[in-house]
């Protein structure tokens, strides 16, 4: 069946929804700040530095420690890079010092903790559960949901225990861990028990040069054709989907001249311009967007993260998903799929799952972007005609029709924060275009946690082995509705995925 082609649609990326007042003061002002310049002179101090910068200089100073390096995170308070020392050679560690950084020594090496990681894996395999290396305390922080008891829980705790207290930590967590429906602008595909609803993460331009999206991976499992209106005509087909293992899908937007501005939405006609694609850093504060919840920050506070979620097709199954990005950002049904960038325009992550709510707090954990980039071959940035316009005004009398994701008015403008876009402009129901935030967890969207009311049956996710985590461009946001489509919109019935 042919597509209805919209040669000038724009495509919107980030959240429907009213954005979190405590996140959007903190992201707003400081939108696309410069960083701040390095002295270059060599000081044994450690240097006072932005968190992107503290990120560059861990990368550079892990390979000049080589073994000896054993994780770094950035310290908020003192904006300062903390770099965990084992074994040191006293001239390597004077040379970490004089590249700025706040060097200690620590008793756990990166193999000793990437060894605890895989005692975990091997004996510890339990739905409700996950693991991730914390540098602030040099430990292995293991979590288990409230569905970890009896049997399960004395597993998991003899195992634990079994490295030791100087290796590794337990906490419980109050819900359980699943993958979370809906999105950041959303997406809706029709399945044989429903509608499954997700969001899109960050506008790309795919390795053929179309333009495309990245969403979660758990999305594309569940269906295969997204549109950007409930009940609407299919606008973007799933090229590549992994999940479990690695939750991320490549979407390609059916029509080649579609707009897919590199920026997200930060809600009340504010935009964010994504730059780069970036690695997380432990410690530095980041935003989720989402359709649900809108915006809310927090920050990093652990990497290579593991998840077991619950399957969702395969009854009494795991779906074991890795290198995730673990977070304190709170998250809710609907928002999956969506976005996690820093202030100065750095695509992080892709909403994946956690625990919680945004009332009682939570963790969230995200597919970083940079792997999604790497395994897919797609490019963080502009496609097909579309283009950050630059610093456009959004058009305060324009309002977005139904569907029409461009959002509200013009919004085509590159990096409109703190620029004229009209906070008033409304967006109409189905405005919410922004593919994302997918569906059901595991791979498909199960009944159950689902935010939608229909019986989850999207197709489960096949065992899909993940991409490894790579460095790669990250993929854009797209461009984000204007000002404020109306959660309303999302709501989608059906299958969620939880």
């Amino acid at each position: 069946m042919s597509h209805k082609r919209i040669p000038k649609r724009k495509a919107a990326i980030a959240v429907g929804g009213v954005a979190a007042l405590g996140a959007a003061a903190l992201l707003l002002p400081n939108a696309n700040a410069s960083q701040d310049n390095a002295s270059g002179a060599a000081a044994v101090a450690p240097r006072t530095m932005k968190a992107t910068d503290a990120s560059d200089l861990a990368a550079q100073l892990q390979k000049l420690l080589g073994d000896a390096f054993a994780g770094s995170y950035y310290d908020g308070t003192k904006q300062q890079l903390v770099v965990n020392v084992v074994n040191g050679n006293d001239n390597v560690i004077v040379q970490a010092k004089k590249a700025g950084a706040a060097v200690r020594q620590v008793k756990n090496s990166t193999a000793a903790l990437k060894t605890a990681a895989r005692t975990l894996k091997n004996r510890a395999t339990i739905p409700g559960t996950s693991w991730a290396v914390d540098p602030k305390t040099n430990k292995v922080q293991v979590t288990a949901d409230s569905t970890v008891t009896g049997a399960k829980w004395n597993r998991l705790q003899s195992t634990v225990q079994g490295l030791g207290s100087d290796m590794a930590t337990l906490k419980k967590t109050s819900g359980r861990f699943k993958t979370f429906v809906s999105g950041g602008d959303a997406i809706f595909s029709q399945v044989q028990n429903g509608t499954v609803r997700c969001s899109l993460g960050f506008n790309v331009t795919a390795s053929d040069g179309s333009p495309a999206f990245l969403t979660a991976g758990h999305c594309g499992v569940a269906a295969k054709d997204w549109s950007d209106s409930q009940g609407g005509q299919p606008i973007a087909t799933v090229d590549q989907a992994k999940f479990p293992g690695n939750d991320f899908s490549l979407v390609k937007y059916n029509d080649t001249t579609t707009q897919a501005p590199s920026e997200v939405n930060a809600g009340n006609g504010q935009t964010v311009q994504i730059t780069q694609a970036k690695d997380a850093t432990v410690g530095e504060t980041v935003f989720r967007m989402g359709s649900t919840t809108g915006l809310h920050n927090g920050q990093v506070t652990g990497l290579d993260a593991t998840v077991n979620f619950a399957s969702e097709t395969v009854p009494g199954g795991t779906d074991t998903v890795n290198g995730l990005i673990q977070t304190n950002v709170c998250a809710e049904a609907g928002d999956s799929g969506g976005s996690l960038f820093t202030q100065d325009g750095g695509a992080v992550g892709l909403t994946s799952g956690g625990s919680g709510d945004c009332t009682n707090g939570g963790e969230t954990f995200f597919q970083p972007v940079t792997a999604a980039l790497q395994a897919t071959g797609a490019t963080l940035g502009n496609a097909g005609n579309g283009g950050n316009a630059g610093n456009g005004a959004a058009d305060p009398s324009a309002s977005a029709s139904a569907g029409d994701q461009s959002g509200a008015g013009n919004q085509a403008g590159g990096n409109q924060i703190g620029g004229s876009a009209d906070p008033s402009a409304t967006a109409s129901a189905g405005d919410q275009s922004g593919a994302g935030n997918q569906s059901g967890a595991g791979a498909g969207a199960g009944a159950g946690d689902q935010s939608g009311a229909g019986t989850g049956a999207q197709s489960g996710a096949g065992d899909q082995s993940g991409a490894g985590a790579g460095s790669g461009n990250q993929s854009g946001a797209g461009n984000q509705s204007g000002a404020g489509a109306g959660t309303g919109n999302q709501s989608g019935t059906g299958a969620n995925a939880g």
